[in-house]
C-alpha cells in the first residue's frame, strides 16, 4: 500500500528549503506571517523557531502540501 501522506519521509529542513527555493523568503513571509520569515530570515533560524512552535510548523507543512499538489 502506497503512503499518500506528502510529509512522509520529509524532514522539516527539507520542507523549509523547498519552500524558500520555491517562493523566496519575501513571498514566504507574505504567505505565512511569522517573524522567522520576516526578520533576518535564514533556513537555520527558521528551523530553530519551527521546531519549538507547533502552530507555525503546521502552517509551513500545510503550505508545503498545497504547493506540491500544484506542481
Amino acid at each position: 500500500m502506497k503512503n499518500t501522506n506528502p510529509l512522509h519521509g520529509k524532514t522539516l529542513q527539507t520542507i523549509v528549503e523547498f519552500l524558500v527555493e520555491f517562493y523566496g523568503f519575501e513571498t514566504l513571509s507574505q504567505k505565512i506571517k511569522i517573524k522567522c520569515f520576516t526578520e533576518n530570515p535564514s533556513v537555520k533560524s527558521s528551523l530553530t523557531f519551527l521546531r519549538k512552535t507547533d502552530w507555525a510548523r503546521k502552517k509551513v507543512e500545510e503550505l508545503y502540501c498545497q504547493t506540491i499538489s500544484k506542481t
